[in-house]
């Protein structure tokens, strides 16, 4: 019997022995993409408009196989599957691999498969949460026409990132912990799914510590002027399902004054406040810099350290203050 070509797309999953959590796409045929990292404007944009044409297997049957575990379910109507899951053995602190399968509805013949890893971090690391645009990536998110214009000219390796935040995130990746346990990172954006891969390689050219990016549902090629623009609530519930996934552990969130990053960030602050540790606003939008102070007064009201900064070296110096880095020495990345 003939079938559709299928692929799946899974991404970085999280969690400890109780709660692990994987999660990923079934698209109906396959959904490689390979760009050539030039420097011209029609090559960038035909890449990213293939983001956006793809086609999900709706309702598709799927298999997680971790260790000596098979546990099954179903792709949502536009192929996104998440599965939540305790161990049957402990899972020690590390990254772990696994392995999604999509196979036929009336059996289980498998077509297409794919692997991925989950990180487990040990339960005295901090955790680090950052927003992507404007916190990391020069994005203009305030103003939809720059917004697109820096999504369109630029590909994966030519898009900016902010001075010496990769280094800095690498110092925060490696406090106090071993280079095989680094410091978990969860990237959190409004961005659509569609931009992955987009994603990912700007961040692993840029060399930032790897992590596990949580972002929003996907758009089809039609709604692609309005990338970034899905509602704030989903990366509020984003936070909220990582937070009560280790609720022993202590967060650090990083994010921007551009839009509700600090509405956002007070809001978890005051549900879990013996979690967070520190939270940092990247100021790049002036005419917001008293409201976004204003809220970080408040948070600074709850015994939580809070700083609205211009450059990762006052966020660096702050980290050092309060403890969340261990060498004082300055790392070259962070200045250049």
């Amino acid at each position: 019997m003939k079938t559709d070509p299928v692929s799946v797309k899974v991404y970085h999953g999280y969690g400890h022995t109780h709660k692990l959590t994987v999660y990923g796409h079934v698209f109906s045929r396959k959904h490689s993409l390979r760009q050539r990292y030039r420097n011209r404007f029609l090559v960038n944009i035909l890449y990213l408009i293939k983001l956006y044409l793809f086609k999900p297997a709706p309702f598709a049957r799927v298999r997680l196989r971790f260790r000596e575990q098979e546990i099954y379910d179903k792709a949502e109507y536009d192929g996104f599957f998440r599965f939540e899951f305790s161990s049957c053995s402990k899972v020690e602190a590390g990254w772990h691999q696994f392995s999604v399968e999509a196979l036929l509805q009336d059996n289980d013949v498998v077509v297409a498969e794919a692997t991925g890893l989950i990180y487990v971090p040990h339960i005295t690391q901090y955790a680090f949460i950052s927003d992507i645009d404007d916190t990391v990536m020069v994005s203009h998110s305030a103003t939809i026409g720059r917004r697109l214009r820096e999504l369109f000219i630029r590909n994966p390796r030519t898009r900016k990132t902010f001075p010496g935040t990769a280094g800095y995130y690498k110092r925060l990746s490696a406090a106090f912990t071993s280079d095989d346990k680094p410091n978990p990172f969860f990237y959190v954006s409004s961005s659509e799914w569609n931009l992955y891969d987009y994603l990912l390689e700007t961040f692993r050219f840029n060399r930032f510590p790897e992590g596990t990016f949580l972002l929003s549902q996907l758009k089809e090629w039609t709604q692609l002027l309005k990338t970034g623009k899905t509602g704030h609530s989903g990366k509020l519930l984003r936070i909220m399902r990582v937070i009560e996934t280790f609720p022993n552990q202590k967060f650090v969130f990083f994010g921007d004054n551009s839009q509700q990053d600090p509405t956002i960030y007070a809001a978890i602050a005051e549900k879990y406040p013996e979690q967070i540790a520190a939270i940092y606003i990247h100021n790049v939008y002036s005419r917001h810099v008293s409201f976004t102070e204003e809220i970080l007064e408040k948070i600074r009201g709850m015994k939580i350290p809070a700083l609205q900064f211009n450059n990762s070296q006052e966020a660096m110096d702050h980290s050092r203050q309060i403890g969340l880095l261990e060498d004082p020495a300055v790392d070259p990345a962070v200045t250049q």
